[in-house]
């Protein structure tokens, strides 16, 4: 995947009333794509930095996980709020056309059921390993109460690579060590809030509302949410489109990043 740098700029919006300022990391230039982050909070990794070379990219960061305000999650009761402040403030934004929005895991979930209230505010959808549907046959994990040092072979097939060493190994400051765990532990519980302790709000009843041309990428050896999800959402999202990443875990835009990126800039480029 490309080196590129972008330069990452801070944006609030004042939403719900005014009581959530939504915060969001843009980057690049070009047609515009929000990016919804996974559970554990927003990392602006080579993914995004390469899609900011085509794209303007719009990442929000989830309620309560900004720095400096972690008490805006106390503002947001449910997910459906969760879903309308979002919306708000993506369409204050006031992007020049409709956005391409991706979301992995938890902001899989995310970007489907904006999807699935508002058929019409997306141009395609990309959904990465989301959570949001539940099968008995098919338990997820409860990542909540997994044990930090089961986290690297819980997201990735191989909890030896360069990803996932670069996630998990600390700092070699002591002073600042502290800090990446700790927020990603905030992060965990502000998003936690609305996907435990059964990552199932009725989205399987919704997903049939998705208009937007969706394209659904998962890590055949995800550890966390079974590959076998992705035929689920497949089957409700009309025409949406399938790939399973071999060698792949939970993160496939890090683990098998190059061949993810591809996946992705052809679909949004057909």
């Amino acid at each position: 995947m490309s080196a590129h740098h972008p330069d990452i700029r801070d944006r609030a919006l004042e939403t719900w009333g005014g009581k959530v300022k939504l915060r969001f990391k843009t980057a690049g230039s070009g047609p515009p794509l929000v990016y919804f982050h996974p559970a554990a909070g927003l990392h602006f990794d080579p993914f995004l930095a390469a899609l900011s070379e085509s794209y303007t990219v719009y990442a929000p960061e989830h309620p309560g996980t900004s720095e400096g305000d972690p008490d805006a999650i106390h503002q947001v009761d449910n997910l459906w709020d969760l879903v309308l402040i979002y919306e708000e403030a993506i369409r204050r934004l006031e992007l020049p056309r409709a956005p391409v929005a991706i979301g992995q895991s938890f902001g899989g979930m995310m970007a489907a059921e904006i999807a699935a209230h508002f058929p019409s505010l997306f141009a395609k959808l990309v959904l990465l390993d989301p959570i949001g549907l539940w099968r008995a046959d098919l338990p997820i994990t409860n990542w909540m109460l997994s044990p930090p040092a089961d986290l690297p072979a819980l997201l990735f097939k191989d909890p030896q690579c360069p990803a996932a060493q670069a996630i998990f190994t600390p700092p070699a400051d002591p002073t600042v060590a502290l800090a990446p765990p700790a927020n990603m532990i905030w992060a965990l519980g502000c998003t936690g809030k609305f996907a435990w302790p059964i990552p199932q709000r009725g989205l399987v009843r919704r997903l049939h509302r998705i208009t937007a041309p969706t394209l659904v990428v998962w890590g055949a050896d995800d550890a966390l949410i079974p590959a076998a999800y992705a035929a689920e959402f497949g089957k409700a999202i009309k025409g949406s489109r399938i790939e399973i990443i071999p060698n792949c875990g939970h993160i496939p835009q890090l683990e098998q990043g190059a061949t993810t990126l591809k996946l992705v800039q052809n679909f949004l480029t057909a």
